[in-house]
């Protein structure tokens, strides 16, 4: 990371919030990083290799993914294509690898963007920023319809046929991170973590239990879901 004129200059605008997942062997650039990145409003998360990237990755929902390709335990790459079977997030490249053949394979694999290292900070940021500018704001409080059932999620209220269904907390909690996803591959993982907490990722008997009970209250058929849908081994998608 080198500095502008012998310093770093602040970027204009912040990260507003939004979640940064960085992965790096570099134990020093991470945590240069999460200082500079927290100062200009991100919340940052981190991992030292590609494995703890996918679990990091699944667990804490990144809004963006900074990836380093020199991982100890596995390329950078593999890691990418992992991610991308079941998130779009966008992926920003920070590698020391200089080659075109490097670039065009991160981005063939589904990177958003590469920069080399050494990098400038104000480009990092800019680049930052421009990543989560692609991504589209959720609307407020929509009212979410299938052909099965809505979901009003202002007045946390859901209809079948004209009649309310009442849902648990946790069966409002689950349908609630899906609809808001449509037609997205949410891991068990993220569901566990975003419902019952970081401890419980491995629980995924707690997921198959609710998942059923939604499915008998929405589902015109549950045994052969059209909205409710599981990705064997992996998570669960809502399609409209």
């Amino acid at each position: 990371m080198t500095e502008n004129g012998g310093r770093t200059t602040a970027a204009a605008g912040t990260g507003g919030g939004a979640r940064v997942l960085v992965v790096d062997d570099d134990p020093h650039l991470l945590k240069a990083l999460r200082i500079t990145l927290g100062a200009h409003g991100y919340t940052v998360d981190s991992a030292g290799d590609g494995a703890a990237a996918v679990e990091a990755a699944s667990r804490t929902a990144p809004d963006v993914l900074i990836l380093d390709l020199g991982l100890p335990d596995m390329d950078g790459v593999d890691v990418l294509r992992d991610v991308r079977r079941w998130s779009n997030l966008p992926v920003l490249v920070l590698s020391a690898r200089h080659g075109s053949s490097d670039k065009v394979g991160a981005l063939d694999a589904g990177a958003d963007d590469y920069i080399t290292k050494p990098f400038g900070l104000d480009e990092l940021l800019a680049r930052l920023r421009a990543l989560l500018r692609r991504v589209p704001a959720p609307e407020a409080a929509p009212v979410v319809a299938s052909a099965a059932f809505t979901v009003d999620l202002a007045g946390r209220r859901v209809d079948r046929g004209g009649s309310p269904v009442r849902l648990t907390p946790t069966e409002w909690k689950i349908l609630e991170i899906l609809v808001t996803n449509p037609s997205r591959l949410v891991t068990q993982q993220q569901l566990l973590a975003r419902v019952w907490g970081p401890g419980y990722v491995k629980e995924a008997n707690y997921l198959r239990v609710y998942m059923a009970q939604l499915r008998r209250k929405l589902e015109p058929d549950p045994g052969k879901p059209r909205h409710l849908l599981t990705e064997p081994g992996i998570g669960y998608r809502f399609v409209p």
